[in-house]
């Protein structure tokens, strides 16, 4: 099966500073990951490379089977879906929920293009599956954190993308707000449906209690550097997240979630 990611060899370079040094990875089909590192670790970065917005130095990749340079990336964009609270800034505080939700269908942010019913009645149903229809006519100043980032969503799967970048989704969240979305998350990853398929799911996170029972893989990166990648019962250990947050950790399973302890000096 032809993978939903692929990198080899890559490098980025920005004068004399290399943000990510010979990294290799490969997604299949199937599968969710998340990536953890540091601050400063080239977590961001990557996916900025990825979906075409930074320029790789050295190396290949490719994305849902097109081979960077030789496709057109803006086209390639359409297929992707991201969740990143970049985006928050540009939403005009007077647009309603329902029209935000729309803007994804044509990778637009501050709607303009013209609509149709089928587009709306579309939309509606994305923010009914997000548990917000009922705030469908609400505009984005009077939505909370939460609820912004659950219309987010609903706007990243209007363009049914096969693949969903989900950048540090629970950044600003309450601890309520934060274990309702990512049970919500877990669902997405877990649903199944003929009409409208579940795209892979690629978390950005600093915490390994936010990854959910549906992820199943997992890339850790140190200084632009791959430390360890593969699944995550293999991958996630004491040692390796000792080595990415550079101090002594004890990782511990709770039930299907996980725990890190910075062990006493």
């Amino acid at each position: 099966m032809t993978p939903v990611l692929e990198v080899s060899h890559l490098r980025v370079e920005r004068g004399r500073t290399a943000i990510l040094r010979d990294v290799n990875w490969r997604v299949a089909p199937g599968e969710h990951w998340a990536i953890l590192g540091a601050n400063g670790s080239g977590k961001t970065s990557l996916l900025k490379t990825l979906t075409g917005f930074l320029a790789p130095t050295a190396g290949d990749f490719s994305v849902l089977g097109q081979h960077y340079g030789a496709s057109d990336w803006r086209d390639l964009r359409l297929q992707i879906g991201v969740v990143t609270s970049a985006f928050a800034a540009a939403i005009p505080p007077a647009e309603r929920a329902l029209d935000t939700v729309v803007s994804g269908k044509f990778a637009q942010l501050d709607l303009w293009h013209r609509v149709t019913a089928a587009q709306r009645a579309e939309a509606l149903q994305l923010l009914r599956s997000v548990g917000l229809a009922a705030l469908a006519d609400r505009e984005w100043g009077y939505l909370s954190q939460g609820e912004r980032q659950r219309v987010m969503i609903a706007r990243a799967l209007m363009a049914r993308p096969r693949l969903l970048i989900l950048d540090e989704p629970c950044a600003g969240l309450d601890p309520v707000a934060r274990e309702h979305f990512l049970q919500f998350m877990n669902r997405l990853a877990r649903r199944r449906s003929r009409t409208a398929p579940t795209p892979v799911l690629v978390l950005v996170t600093h915490h390994v209690d936010e990854l959910m029972p549906a992820f199943t893989h997992a890339l850790l990166l140190r200084a632009g550097r791959v430390v360890a990648a593969g699944p995550r019962a293999a991958v996630l250990t004491s040692k390796n997240l000792s080595a990415i947050f550079g101090a002594p950790l004890r990782l511990r399973r709770q039930g299907d979630r996980y725990r890190l302890d910075l062990k006493p000096a």
